[in-house]
């Protein structure tokens, strides 16, 4: 029996292998739903397989992609594609979420390269978009990613997501770190930038922790503690757009499951005093 969970709200963490038994043996009542990335998942079987049906069987779920690709010009795997919605159906999931870059050309390039801000990609990307929809059979929410350098800008970042959101008819899944790190990279107001996103597209959102290589130089690494700023930014957001589910990003470096369930516990907080 597939079991769907229709309403993402409240406060949410990304699934790691090295949690996994001690959150099955003691569930996180502080969570309310749960990330992963299909890719990790999806060929899964054994005691590990089992393991994470029990999760999905008992919690909201969401997808993230890291592999999609869809701003690449390598043709879109549209078998990938339609792997990803059987087993979004075998697990009840409704929401899958990918990063507005590209990771392949001529292969996988093992990173999330930046697109070039140009009516030409925005088109392309488009395109892709709307064909990755058309085989889910919903409409997925697209990253604002976090970039250190760019090409043949026609654009701003900002005009840029918007016009590929607007065309596309998708969602936004709304990174506040990557806003934060890229503002600092690239010298723009952070809120200026928030501030012009479509509200009313946002799915959910990322918090993250990132390092600081210099005063002017920042790597989304999400690997560390996330710093006042950055929540900081998620309490404008809520204030201006009202509260919208929130998920904390931690890939490595991964501290006691306790440290991750404070800062889980300050999401709900900021929610709580926002409503």
């Amino acid at each position: 029996m597939n079991v769907t969970h229709s309403i993402l709200q409240g406060a949410g963490l990304g699934l790691r292998r090295p949690f996994l038994n001690e959150v099955l043996q003691t569930p996180l009542t502080d969570v309310d739903f749960y990330e992963i990335a299909p890719e990790n998942w999806i060929t899964i079987g054994g005691k590990l397989g089992k393991q994470f049906r029990a999760m999905t069987e008992k919690n909201r779920f969401v997808c993230h992609g890291l592999s999609l690709s869809i701003g690449s010009s390598d043709p879109l795997d549209e078998v990938f594609v339609s792997q990803i919605k059987k087993f979004m159906q075998t697990h009840g999931i409704e929401y899958y979420s990918e990063h507005l870059s590209y990771c392949s050309h001529n292969g996988h390039l093992y990173d999330l390269m930046p697109i070039p801000f140009t009516n030409e990609a925005v088109m392309h990307v488009v395109t892709r978009i709307k064909r990755v929809q058309d085989i889910l059979e919903r409409k997925i929410a697209i990253e604002n990613v976090s970039y250190y350098t760019f090409s043949g800008a026609e654009m701003s970042e900002i005009d840029f997501f918007n016009a590929v959101v607007k065309e596309a008819n998708c969602d936004i899944l709304l990174d506040v770190n990557n806003i934060y790190v890229n503002s600092v990279n690239h010298g723009y107001d952070a809120l200026e930038f928030l501030n012009a996103m479509p509200v009313e597209r946002i799915t959910y959102a990322h918090i993250a922790g990132h390092f600081k290589e210099a005063n002017d130089f920042l790597v989304d690494t999400h690997g560390a503690p996330i710093i006042d700023p950055v929540w900081e930014l998620l309490r404008h957001a809520y204030s201006r757009f009202g509260v919208f589910p929130t998920l904390l990003e931690r890939d490595f470096n991964l501290p006691p499951l306790s440290e991750l369930i404070t800062e889980v516990k300050q999401i709900k907080q900021f929610q709580a005093e926002a409503k």
